[in-house]
């Protein structure tokens, strides 16, 4: 995590807001804090790429330690928070209506994302699997519903948006 804020610093992203205030929470997704404070709309689907990374490593890894798939989930979602700070990433999310305004994240909110990762590999680790999936499905829906966006949508977006869902976004 010390590297994924050391890089970000050498792309340029801000260390915090660009208001110089630290939020624990920014609930506005078309605001200028979005992305930027300790957490956001977004933070719940670094919780489920938890869920999914200790999922896809406990079944396709099961030789590996506990501490061998957390450290491995965390490269993976390091390289994920690296990536989405760049400008062909950065500027593939603002072809999409709620991120128009996107600039990437500031250094305290990707770190953040990936502790956020962190906690919902520990969850996954702890809860039963019907618990996990009962709230990996609930962040989910709960997300879509409340901001017209999500991890679904998100991972969607990188290969098709259909119209219906980008007018339903722009209206959201």
């Amino acid at each position: 995590m010390i590297g994924q804020g050391m890089v970000l610093y050498l792309f340029g992203q801000p260390v915090v807001s660009e208001t110089h205030s630290i939020m624990f929470w920014a609930g506005d997704v078309l605001s200028l804090e979005n992305s930027q404070q300790l957490t956001d709309w977004y933070t719940f689907s670094h919780i489920l790429h938890g869920f999914l990374f200790y999922l896809g490593l406990w079944y396709f890894f099961p030789w590996l330690t506990l501490w061998q798939r957390l450290l491995l989930a965390s490269c993976v979602e390091v390289g994920w928070e690296v990536l989405e700070n760049t400008p062909m990433v950065i500027d593939h999310y603002r072809e999409q209506a709620l991120a128009q305004g996107y600039f990437g994240d500031s250094i305290i909110n990707s770190l953040s994302d990936t502790l956020a990762m962190i906690v919902g590999f520990a969850l996954a680790w702890r809860l039963p699997i019907l618990a996990t999936v009962a709230i990996g499905v609930s962040l989910e829906l709960w997300t879509l519903y409340s901001i017209h966006d999500g991890l679904s949508l998100n991972v969607l977006g990188f290969v098709w948006t259909p119209d219906f869902i980008a007018n339903w976004q722009a209206q959201g």
